[in-house]
């Protein structure tokens, strides 16, 4: 199974994860034309791709569905509670739309799918398990905390996307409004990067190799303070320097160099 993220981060959201000849949009929080332009890198053309699985109705991650509709309609899977939301900002979606209950399994060609609810100021967000060839990969963003039914869903993984958003004292003393502040410091917000830390550490306890931090804040966050935050949880933790673990940060705005898992 690979993975590549296209963009990462609050004015784009968009990433690729493919195993045999089966090719899965994460998100298309950006244009059209990116998309195309990333698969292209790749050898790829948008009729490749099988789906798209949304995480959530936020602009910053389904601005290019009405495109990928027009164009190719692409199979769409969303919650039950997100696809309403598509459904009330383009109803042309609605042929597209496949929907589902967070908890639920899928399988798309060569990968299963398994959703899980996470904790946002959305309906029905969800992060997704994704598992091909032996192997597993979980995507888990934009979540203002780590639930049980979220660790549940993400432990013993091989490999994990994990949410790095905002660095405490960068949005504490930063220019965002007092109301906003508040909403992403919620449990219903973003994560941490201290809570990205606690989290990356547990994942590596339960045999997680391979961690990139995504969604990190423009404004709020750099992505040294989020890697140094993490790492210095893996070393308090002792994992590092003693596990072979693989630690990357997803750049915002252009096409992550892909792993496998």
């Amino acid at each position: 199974m690979q993975f590549c993220t296209f963009a990462s981060g609050s004015s784009g959201n968009c990433a690729l994860v493919s195993h045999g000849r089966t090719h899965l949009l994460l998100d298309a929080g950006i244009s059209f034309r990116r998309i195309t332009a990333s698969l292209r890198a790749l050898d790829l053309e948008p009729a490749d791709v099988a789906g798209i699985l949304i995480t959530h109705e936020h602009t910053d991650h389904v601005c290019a569905l009405k495109t990928l509709a027009k164009h190719l309609s692409l199979p769409v899977f969303a919650s039950r509670g997100t696809a309403a939301a598509l459904r009330k900002l383009a109803p042309e979606l609605t042929p597209c739309i496949t929907e589902f209950d967070p908890g639920e399994t899928f399988v798309l060609g060569d990968v299963e799918a398994r959703s899980f609810p996470t904790p946002h100021d959305t309906p029905q967000s969800v992060g997704y398990r994704l598992e091909a060839g032996g192997r597993s990969l979980a995507f888990a963003t934009d979540m203002g905390c780590v639930t049980q039914t979220v660790w549940e869903a993400v432990r013993g993984v091989d490999a994990a996307v994990i949410e790095a958003n905002h660095d405490l004292l960068m949005l504490q003393t930063g220019p965002y409004p007092y109301v906003l502040k508040q909403r992403i410091l919620s449990d219903r917000g973003h994560l941490s990067n201290d809570r990205c830390g606690a989290l990356a550490a547990a994942l590596v306890r339960e045999g997680a190799t391979r961690l990139l931090l995504a969604h990190l804040s423009r404004e709020n966050n750099t992505p040294r303070r989020a890697y140094g935050t993490v790492c210095q949880a893996l070393a308090e933790d002792g994992i590092l320097p003693d596990r072979d673990v693989a630690l990357a940060v997803a750049p915002a705005a252009e096409p992550c160099l892909c792993f496998s898992v």
